[in-house]
């Protein structure tokens, strides 16, 4: 087994602020609000609301004129305990919502996804597992999260891990939509497919509420692994 931290950031960068330079590392950055143009060595890419970017290399955001509010996932080495604040960024506030150990397989390559899951009123995510460990961001709404003898209400701006292989069960609001965004790590053969497993055959045959879209999927290299 490989251990790593995998984590979860939210910035809010200032309008036209200064780049902000971040260190090679496996993430994602999804665009809660504004844009930021996301800097690499081979060029950039520009990210408007609700747009995801993977990669693995050093990067520089560049906040758009409206400034931007984003997620920040990292996949660093096990030891790594600087939570991936942006210390040297004084124009940024920075608010590590999550950090958690995860240990990954060797005898897997593994990838990293970015979606989004919506659910109508009143929907619900029948007893599951994926095939790996991953944090949660709500959105909108609100989502329970019913796990080895356990349940939590989560709602928006928290955020939350799921192993992978522990059973979950998952009713949302009847009050309103729910959406939520999540960053997954999961063997290279689920490239494409869906990494959800119905743990009820029952509940495998019956409609599924909610809506996904993958807004970016890359393997990944685990470094030292």
């Amino acid at each position: 087994m490989s251990p790593r931290i995998l984590r979860l950031n939210e910035d809010r960068l200032p309008a036209a602020g200064d780049p902000v330079y971040l260190p090679a590392l496996e993430r994602a950055v999804y665009v809660i609000e504004g844009d930021v143009t996301i800097e690499f060595a081979s060029g950039c890419a520009s990210q408007g609301a609700g747009t995801a970017w993977l990669g693995g290399s050093a990067i520089a955001l560049l906040p758009g004129p409206a400034g931007t509010r984003l997620l920040r996932w990292e996949l660093a080495a096990a030891e790594a305990r600087d939570g991936g604040v942006l210390r040297s960024a004084p124009g940024a506030a920075s608010d590590m919502k999550l950090a958690v150990e995860i240990e990954l397989d060797a005898g897997f390559g593994w990838l990293m996804r970015c979606d989004r899951v919506g659910f109508p009123k009143g929907g619900v995510a029948y007893t599951h597992v994926h095939q790996g460990p991953g944090i949660r961001y709500c959105l909108e709404g609100e989502i329970e999260i019913d796990s080895e003898g356990s349940a939590k209400r989560y709602g928006p701006g928290e955020a939350w891990f799921e192993l992978g292989p522990a059973p979950v069960l998952a009713p949302t609001s009847a009050d309103s939509e729910t959406a939520f965004v999540r960053c997954f790590v999961l063997p290279r053969g689920c490239k494409g497919r869906s990494s959800i497993r119905y743990v009820r055959p029952e509940d495998a045959a019956r409609p599924k509420p909610q809506r996904y879209k993958v807004l970016g999927e890359r393997f990944i290299e685990l470094a030292g692994g």
